[in-house]
Protein backbone atom coordinates (compact mmCIF):
# COMPACT_ATOMS: atom_id res chain seq x y z
CA UNK A 1 0.00 0.00 0.00
CA UNK A 2 1.26 3.84 -0.79
CA UNK A 3 0.43 6.98 0.45
CA UNK A 4 1.72 10.67 -0.36
CA UNK A 5 1.88 13.54 1.72
CA UNK A 6 1.93 16.30 -0.60
CA UNK A 7 2.63 20.00 -0.38
CA UNK A 8 3.83 20.04 3.53
CA UNK A 9 6.41 22.13 5.12
CA UNK A 10 8.31 18.89 6.16
CA UNK A 11 10.53 19.50 9.49
CA UNK A 12 12.92 16.49 10.11
CA UNK A 13 16.23 17.58 11.80
CA UNK A 14 17.72 14.15 10.99
CA UNK A 15 17.96 14.85 7.57
CA UNK A 16 18.21 18.76 8.32
CA UNK A 17 15.21 19.09 6.54
CA UNK A 18 13.23 22.25 6.92
CA UNK A 19 10.95 23.05 3.66
CA UNK A 20 8.30 22.32 1.43
CA UNK A 21 8.39 18.71 0.47
CA UNK A 22 6.61 15.25 -0.28
CA UNK A 23 7.00 12.14 1.69
CA UNK A 24 6.47 8.81 0.17
CA UNK A 25 5.56 5.95 1.59
CA UNK A 26 4.92 2.47 1.27
CA UNK A 27 3.90 -0.73 3.32
CA UNK A 28 4.31 1.37 6.15
CA UNK A 29 7.88 2.23 5.87
CA UNK A 30 9.21 5.66 4.49
CA UNK A 31 10.21 5.44 0.86
CA UNK A 32 11.63 8.85 0.27
CA UNK A 33 11.52 12.49 1.16
CA UNK A 34 10.90 14.69 -2.26
CA UNK A 35 12.44 18.10 -2.08
CA UNK A 36 11.04 20.52 -4.14
CA UNK A 37 12.84 22.36 -7.09
CA UNK A 38 11.09 25.35 -8.79
CA UNK A 39 10.74 24.71 -12.69
CA UNK A 40 10.30 27.02 -15.67
CA UNK A 41 6.70 28.68 -15.62
CA UNK A 42 6.95 29.06 -11.58
CA UNK A 43 4.98 25.57 -11.08
CA UNK A 44 6.40 23.05 -8.45
CA UNK A 45 6.50 19.69 -8.70
CA UNK A 46 8.75 16.95 -7.04
CA UNK A 47 12.05 16.19 -8.27
CA UNK A 48 11.36 12.92 -9.05
CA UNK A 49 8.36 13.20 -10.92
CA UNK A 50 6.18 10.58 -9.81
CA UNK A 51 2.49 10.19 -10.15
CA UNK A 52 -0.12 9.72 -7.81
CA UNK A 53 -2.34 7.77 -9.83
CA UNK A 54 -3.79 4.69 -7.81
CA UNK A 55 -2.60 6.26 -4.85
CA UNK A 56 -3.64 7.91 -1.47
CA UNK A 57 -2.97 11.26 -1.01
CA UNK A 58 -2.90 13.61 1.70
CA UNK A 59 -2.64 17.47 0.88
CA UNK A 60 -0.43 19.15 3.59
CA UNK A 61 -0.79 22.52 2.42
CA UNK A 62 -0.29 24.92 4.84
CA UNK A 63 0.32 21.99 7.56
CA UNK A 64 3.71 21.58 9.05
CA UNK A 65 4.62 17.63 8.57
CA UNK A 66 6.99 15.80 11.73
CA UNK A 67 8.30 12.85 12.61
CA UNK A 68 5.62 11.10 15.20
CA UNK A 69 6.77 12.54 18.38
CA UNK A 70 8.44 10.50 21.03
CA UNK A 71 7.50 11.09 24.63
CA UNK A 72 10.09 9.07 27.07
CA UNK A 73 7.95 9.86 30.10
CA UNK A 74 4.87 8.50 30.33
CA UNK A 75 2.51 6.44 32.97
CA UNK A 76 0.14 4.13 31.64
CA UNK A 77 -0.47 2.75 34.92
CA UNK A 78 -0.93 -0.91 33.34
CA UNK A 79 -0.51 -3.57 35.35
CA UNK A 80 -2.48 -2.73 38.20
CA UNK A 81 -4.32 0.85 38.31
CA UNK A 82 -6.18 0.32 34.79
CA UNK A 83 -8.95 2.44 36.93
CA UNK A 84 -6.71 5.41 35.97
CA UNK A 85 -5.34 4.43 32.87
CA UNK A 86 -4.91 1.29 30.28
CA UNK A 87 -2.74 1.00 27.52
CA UNK A 88 -5.49 1.10 25.27
CA UNK A 89 -6.56 4.61 27.01
CA UNK A 90 -2.81 5.81 26.95
CA UNK A 91 -2.23 4.98 23.64
CA UNK A 92 -5.11 6.26 22.15
CA UNK A 93 -4.79 9.43 24.31
CA UNK A 94 -0.83 10.14 22.81
CA UNK A 95 -2.10 9.59 19.06
CA UNK A 96 -4.28 12.12 19.62
CA UNK A 97 -1.41 14.29 20.73
CA UNK A 98 0.66 13.34 17.91
CA UNK A 99 2.69 10.99 19.84
CA UNK A 100 3.59 7.74 18.08
CA UNK A 101 6.12 6.65 20.69
CA UNK A 102 5.88 6.28 24.53
CA UNK A 103 8.44 5.04 27.05
CA UNK A 104 6.11 3.56 30.04
CA UNK A 105 7.27 4.11 33.69
CA UNK A 106 7.88 1.10 35.94
CA UNK A 107 5.92 2.00 39.27
CA UNK A 108 2.29 -0.60 38.15
CA UNK A 109 1.28 -2.83 40.78
CA UNK A 110 3.54 -5.04 40.60
CA UNK A 111 6.17 -3.17 39.64
CA UNK A 112 8.45 -3.53 35.92
CA UNK A 113 11.25 -4.88 38.11
CA UNK A 114 11.79 -8.53 36.36
CA UNK A 115 11.28 -9.20 32.90
CA UNK A 116 7.72 -11.25 32.97
CA UNK A 117 6.56 -7.66 33.86
CA UNK A 118 8.05 -6.13 30.91
CA UNK A 119 6.69 -9.31 28.64
CA UNK A 120 3.17 -8.51 29.79
CA UNK A 121 3.52 -4.81 28.97
CA UNK A 122 5.06 -5.40 25.58
CA UNK A 123 2.25 -8.10 24.79
CA UNK A 124 -0.82 -5.91 26.08
CA UNK A 125 0.85 -3.58 23.33
CA UNK A 126 1.13 -5.74 20.85
CA UNK A 127 -3.03 -6.28 21.38
CA UNK A 128 -4.52 -3.21 22.69
CA UNK A 129 -2.06 0.12 21.83
CA UNK A 130 -2.09 2.40 19.29
CA UNK A 131 1.24 3.60 19.42
CA UNK A 132 4.68 2.05 20.30
CA UNK A 133 5.03 1.19 23.75
CA UNK A 134 9.17 0.85 24.80
CA UNK A 135 9.26 -0.29 28.92
CA UNK A 136 11.57 1.42 30.99
CA UNK A 137 12.05 -1.01 33.93
CA UNK A 138 13.32 -0.40 37.60
CA UNK A 139 16.64 0.71 38.97
CA UNK A 140 15.92 -1.68 42.32
CA UNK A 141 14.04 -4.71 43.07
CA UNK A 142 10.51 -2.81 44.30
CA UNK A 143 11.95 0.54 43.48
CA UNK A 144 12.85 -0.08 47.23
CA UNK A 145 16.27 1.14 46.77
CA UNK A 146 17.76 -1.95 48.44
CA UNK A 147 19.00 -4.05 45.79
CA UNK A 148 19.61 -3.71 41.92
CA UNK A 149 16.35 -5.27 39.75
CA UNK A 150 17.05 -7.92 37.06
CA UNK A 151 18.29 -5.37 34.38
CA UNK A 152 20.16 -7.00 31.95
CA UNK A 153 17.05 -9.82 31.88
CA UNK A 154 14.93 -6.94 31.62
CA UNK A 155 16.75 -5.06 29.09
CA UNK A 156 16.93 -8.43 26.63
CA UNK A 157 12.91 -8.60 27.40
CA UNK A 158 12.99 -5.23 25.49
CA UNK A 159 13.35 -2.40 28.25
CA UNK A 160 15.23 0.59 26.86
CA UNK A 161 15.97 2.41 30.29
CA UNK A 162 15.67 2.02 33.66
CA UNK A 163 14.03 4.31 36.26
CA UNK A 164 12.31 4.40 40.24
CA UNK A 165 10.43 7.06 38.84
CA UNK A 166 8.33 8.61 41.66
CA UNK A 167 11.03 7.22 44.67
CA UNK A 168 14.30 8.87 43.55
CA UNK A 169 17.76 5.95 44.74
CA UNK A 170 18.65 7.34 48.22
CA UNK A 171 21.32 5.26 48.71
CA UNK A 172 24.59 6.89 46.57
CA UNK A 173 26.65 3.51 46.39
CA UNK A 174 23.30 1.84 44.95
CA UNK A 175 23.07 5.00 42.44
CA UNK A 176 26.49 4.10 41.45
CA UNK A 177 26.39 0.37 41.03
CA UNK A 178 23.45 1.11 38.12
CA UNK A 179 25.61 3.83 36.42
CA UNK A 180 28.35 1.21 36.23
CA UNK A 181 25.49 -1.54 35.38
CA UNK A 182 23.89 0.51 32.62
CA UNK A 183 27.21 0.68 30.73
CA UNK A 184 26.93 -3.00 30.02
CA UNK A 185 23.97 -2.40 27.37
CA UNK A 186 24.37 1.13 27.02
CA UNK A 187 21.12 2.46 28.53
CA UNK A 188 20.39 5.60 30.05
CA UNK A 189 19.43 5.42 34.20
CA UNK A 190 16.37 8.03 34.54
CA UNK A 191 16.61 9.94 37.53
CA UNK A 192 13.94 10.87 39.95
CA UNK A 193 16.00 13.81 41.55
CA UNK A 194 14.34 14.19 45.33
CA UNK A 195 16.16 14.54 48.52
CA UNK A 196 12.89 12.91 50.52
CA UNK A 197 14.51 13.77 53.86
CA UNK A 198 14.80 17.45 52.64
CA UNK A 199 11.25 17.47 50.73
CA UNK A 200 9.72 16.15 54.18
CA UNK A 201 6.60 15.31 52.58
CA UNK A 202 6.10 18.69 51.28
CA UNK A 203 2.87 19.33 48.50
CA UNK A 204 4.01 22.41 46.53
CA UNK A 205 6.89 24.98 46.04
CA UNK A 206 8.49 25.98 49.52
CA UNK A 207 8.41 30.18 49.39
CA UNK A 208 5.74 33.24 50.14
CA UNK A 209 2.54 31.38 48.45
CA UNK A 210 3.22 27.48 50.41
CA UNK A 211 3.03 29.68 53.82
CA UNK A 212 0.33 31.85 52.83
CA UNK A 213 -1.59 28.64 51.89
CA UNK A 214 -0.19 26.76 55.12
CA UNK A 215 1.11 23.74 52.93
CA UNK A 216 4.00 22.51 53.42
CA UNK A 217 6.47 23.21 50.81
CA UNK A 218 9.45 21.33 48.82
CA UNK A 219 12.72 23.65 48.73
CA UNK A 220 13.64 23.86 45.15
CA UNK A 221 17.47 22.25 46.55
CA UNK A 222 15.99 19.16 47.25
CA UNK A 223 16.11 18.68 43.46
CA UNK A 224 19.11 20.23 42.60
CA UNK A 225 21.45 18.59 45.58
CA UNK A 226 20.27 15.42 44.13
CA UNK A 227 20.83 16.62 40.73
CA UNK A 228 24.59 17.52 41.87
CA UNK A 229 24.76 14.18 43.52
CA UNK A 230 23.87 12.05 39.98
CA UNK A 231 26.21 14.03 37.67
CA UNK A 232 28.82 13.62 40.20
CA UNK A 233 28.42 10.08 39.82
CA UNK A 234 27.75 10.19 36.05
CA UNK A 235 31.63 11.92 35.78
CA UNK A 236 33.13 8.95 38.24
CA UNK A 237 31.36 6.20 36.54
CA UNK A 238 30.94 7.11 32.90
CA UNK A 239 27.36 5.48 33.20
CA UNK A 240 24.27 7.28 31.17
CA UNK A 241 22.42 9.32 33.32
CA UNK A 242 19.28 11.25 32.00
CA UNK A 243 17.98 13.75 34.59
CA UNK A 244 13.58 13.44 34.85
CA UNK A 245 11.63 16.54 34.69
CA UNK A 246 14.15 19.36 35.87
CA UNK A 247 11.72 22.07 37.57
CA UNK A 248 14.42 24.57 39.19
CA UNK A 249 16.60 27.32 37.94
CA UNK A 250 19.33 25.76 39.97
CA UNK A 251 19.11 22.43 38.59
CA UNK A 252 19.59 24.02 35.08
CA UNK A 253 22.72 25.51 36.03
CA UNK A 254 24.20 22.27 37.44
CA UNK A 255 23.38 20.88 34.01
CA UNK A 256 24.59 23.49 32.24
CA UNK A 257 27.63 23.69 34.04
CA UNK A 258 28.03 19.70 33.85
CA UNK A 259 28.20 19.66 29.98
CA UNK A 260 30.49 22.61 29.50
CA UNK A 261 33.26 20.84 31.39
CA UNK A 262 32.47 18.02 29.01
CA UNK A 263 30.06 15.17 30.70
CA UNK A 264 28.78 13.94 27.95
CA UNK A 265 26.90 10.90 29.20
CA UNK A 266 24.39 13.55 31.04
CA UNK A 267 21.05 14.60 29.42
CA UNK A 268 17.83 15.98 30.77
CA UNK A 269 14.33 16.63 30.37
CA UNK A 270 11.76 19.02 31.41
CA UNK A 271 7.86 19.06 31.00
CA UNK A 272 5.24 21.61 29.49
CA UNK A 273 4.41 22.21 33.14
CA UNK A 274 7.77 23.74 34.37
CA UNK A 275 7.73 25.92 31.24
CA UNK A 276 3.89 27.02 30.92
CA UNK A 277 2.56 27.58 35.01
CA UNK A 278 3.94 28.92 37.83
CA UNK A 279 3.51 27.94 41.37
CA UNK A 280 0.29 30.45 41.07
CA UNK A 281 -1.57 27.78 39.54
CA UNK A 282 -1.80 26.21 43.43
CA UNK A 283 -4.19 29.49 44.25
CA UNK A 284 -7.63 27.79 45.13
CA UNK A 285 -5.47 24.60 45.95
CA UNK A 286 -5.84 23.14 42.72
CA UNK A 287 -5.15 20.07 43.07
CA UNK A 288 -4.74 19.30 39.09
CA UNK A 289 -1.61 21.85 39.91
CA UNK A 290 -0.65 19.25 42.32
CA UNK A 291 2.82 18.12 40.48
CA UNK A 292 6.07 16.16 41.47
CA UNK A 293 8.45 18.10 41.46
CA UNK A 294 6.17 20.81 42.33
CA UNK A 295 5.39 23.81 39.96
CA UNK A 296 8.21 26.82 40.54
CA UNK A 297 8.44 30.29 40.45
CA UNK A 298 8.44 33.04 37.83
CA UNK A 299 12.53 32.32 37.58
CA UNK A 300 12.74 29.00 37.44
CA UNK A 301 10.12 29.09 34.48
CA UNK A 302 12.48 31.88 32.56
CA UNK A 303 15.84 29.74 33.34
CA UNK A 304 13.75 26.25 32.11
CA UNK A 305 12.91 28.32 29.05
CA UNK A 306 17.08 28.94 28.80
CA UNK A 307 17.80 25.83 29.32
CA UNK A 308 15.89 24.74 26.38
CA UNK A 309 16.70 27.30 24.20
CA UNK A 310 20.69 26.70 25.01
CA UNK A 311 20.78 23.18 24.59
CA UNK A 312 21.33 22.22 27.90
CA UNK A 313 18.17 20.39 28.28
CA UNK A 314 17.64 18.27 25.95
CA UNK A 315 13.81 16.63 26.08
CA UNK A 316 10.37 18.08 26.33
CA UNK A 317 8.35 15.25 27.92
CA UNK A 318 4.93 14.45 29.00
CA UNK A 319 5.40 12.73 32.52
CA UNK A 320 1.77 11.70 31.46
CA UNK A 321 0.64 11.22 35.39
CA UNK A 322 -3.10 10.54 34.77
CA UNK A 323 -5.50 9.66 37.87
CA UNK A 324 -8.94 9.18 38.96
CA UNK A 325 -11.01 12.25 39.31
CA UNK A 326 -12.18 11.02 42.61
CA UNK A 327 -8.33 11.23 44.29
CA UNK A 328 -7.90 14.67 42.82
CA UNK A 329 -11.01 15.80 44.60
CA UNK A 330 -9.64 15.63 48.10
CA UNK A 331 -8.08 18.14 50.18
CA UNK A 332 -4.42 19.15 48.70
CA UNK A 333 -2.66 17.37 51.24
CA UNK A 334 -4.21 13.87 50.21
CA UNK A 335 -4.25 13.93 46.43
CA UNK A 336 -1.95 12.51 44.27
CA UNK A 337 0.55 14.67 42.25
CA UNK A 338 0.28 14.31 38.73
CA UNK A 339 -0.72 16.05 35.05
CA UNK A 340 -2.61 14.13 32.43
CA UNK A 341 -0.62 15.95 29.51
CA UNK A 342 -0.44 13.96 26.44
CA UNK A 343 -3.18 15.96 24.32
CA UNK A 344 -2.09 19.19 25.66
CA UNK A 345 1.91 18.83 25.34
CA UNK A 346 1.90 19.86 21.08
CA UNK A 347 -0.15 23.19 21.92
CA UNK A 348 1.80 24.25 25.03
CA UNK A 349 4.97 23.62 23.48
CA UNK A 350 4.15 25.58 20.68
CA UNK A 351 3.83 28.46 22.27
CA UNK A 352 8.18 28.39 22.79
CA UNK A 353 7.85 28.71 18.84
CA UNK A 354 5.63 31.48 19.16
CA UNK A 355 7.76 33.23 21.61
CA UNK A 356 10.90 32.56 20.29
CA UNK A 357 12.63 30.67 22.82
CA UNK A 358 13.33 27.49 20.11
CA UNK A 359 12.79 27.34 16.41
CA UNK A 360 10.12 25.01 15.10
CA UNK A 361 13.22 22.59 14.03
CA UNK A 362 15.11 22.39 17.51
CA UNK A 363 11.33 21.76 18.79
CA UNK A 364 10.84 18.72 16.76
CA UNK A 365 14.29 17.51 17.84
CA UNK A 366 13.53 18.00 21.44
CA UNK A 367 10.24 16.29 21.45
CA UNK A 368 11.37 13.33 18.60
CA UNK A 369 14.82 13.18 17.77
CA UNK A 370 16.62 13.45 20.84
CA UNK A 371 14.34 11.41 22.99
CA UNK A 372 14.60 8.61 20.28
CA UNK A 373 18.60 8.86 20.86
CA UNK A 374 18.42 8.49 24.34
CA UNK A 375 16.83 5.72 24.56
CA UNK A 376 18.19 4.29 21.44
CA UNK A 377 14.81 3.52 19.50
CA UNK A 378 14.67 3.65 15.60
CA UNK A 379 12.37 6.38 15.50
CA UNK A 380 12.15 10.59 16.03
CA UNK A 381 13.15 10.37 12.28
CA UNK A 382 11.62 10.42 8.51
CA UNK A 383 14.77 8.79 6.89
CA UNK A 384 14.28 6.12 3.88
CA UNK A 385 13.67 2.73 5.80
CA UNK A 386 12.12 3.78 8.98
CA UNK A 387 8.36 3.48 9.61
CA UNK A 388 5.90 5.86 8.66
CA UNK A 389 5.39 7.12 12.09
CA UNK A 390 4.42 10.74 11.37
CA UNK A 391 2.44 13.52 13.18
CA UNK A 392 1.06 16.35 11.12
CA UNK A 393 0.24 19.30 12.83
CA UNK A 394 -2.28 22.58 11.71
CA UNK A 395 0.21 25.44 13.08
CA UNK A 396 -2.80 27.78 12.82
CA UNK A 397 -5.19 25.90 14.63
CA UNK A 398 -6.65 27.44 17.76
CA UNK A 399 -8.69 25.34 19.88
CA UNK A 400 -9.90 25.27 23.84
CA UNK A 401 -8.52 22.15 26.04
CA UNK A 402 -11.47 20.03 26.78
CA UNK A 403 -10.47 17.56 29.77
CA UNK A 404 -13.87 16.27 29.65
CA UNK A 405 -13.01 15.01 25.81
CA UNK A 406 -9.94 13.35 26.72
CA UNK A 407 -9.09 10.05 25.53
CA UNK A 408 -7.20 9.22 28.62
CA UNK A 409 -8.85 8.45 31.48
CA UNK A 410 -7.22 10.68 33.14
CA UNK A 411 -8.94 14.75 33.04
CA UNK A 412 -6.22 15.96 35.98
CA UNK A 413 -5.08 18.69 33.94
CA UNK A 414 -4.64 22.64 34.70
CA UNK A 415 -5.20 23.49 31.41
CA UNK A 416 -8.88 22.78 30.92
CA UNK A 417 -10.37 25.53 29.01
CA UNK A 418 -7.08 27.08 27.98
CA UNK A 419 -6.57 28.49 24.31
CA UNK A 420 -3.93 27.16 22.52
CA UNK A 421 -2.41 26.91 18.67
CA UNK A 422 -1.17 24.40 17.33
CA UNK A 423 -3.00 21.25 17.13
CA UNK A 424 -2.21 17.21 15.73
CA UNK A 425 -4.65 16.69 12.80
CA UNK A 426 -3.53 13.93 11.55
CA UNK A 427 -0.81 11.34 12.90
CA UNK A 428 0.48 8.10 10.85
CA UNK A 429 1.89 5.38 12.84
CA UNK A 430 3.67 2.65 11.20
CA UNK A 431 1.53 3.65 7.66
CA UNK A 432 -1.86 3.70 10.07
CA UNK A 433 -3.41 7.10 9.08
CA UNK A 434 -5.50 8.31 12.30
CA UNK A 435 -7.26 11.32 11.46
CA UNK A 436 -7.76 13.61 14.42
CA UNK A 437 -11.20 16.12 15.55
Amino acid sequence: MKLLIKNGHVIDPSQGIDETADILIEDGKIKEVLRRKEPAGGMKENESGIKTQERGVINAAGLIVMPGLVDMHVHLREPGFEYKETIKTGTGAAIRGGITSVCCMPNTDPVNDNSSITQFILKKAAMEGSCNIYPVGCITKGQKGRELAEMTMMYEAGCVAFSDDGRPVADSLMMRRALEYSRVFDAPIISHCEDLMLAARGVMNEGLLSALLGLKGIPAQAEEIMVARDIALAELTGGRLHLAHVSTKGSVELIRAAKKRGVAAVSAETCPHYFSITEEAVRGYNTNAKVNPPLRGRADVEAIKKGLADGTIDVIVTDHAPHHMDEKVREFDLAPPGISGLETSVGLSMKLVDEGVLTLKQLVGKMALNPAGIVGIRKGSMKPGYDADICIIDPEREYRVDAAGFSSKGRNTPFDKWDLKGMPVITICKGVVNELS
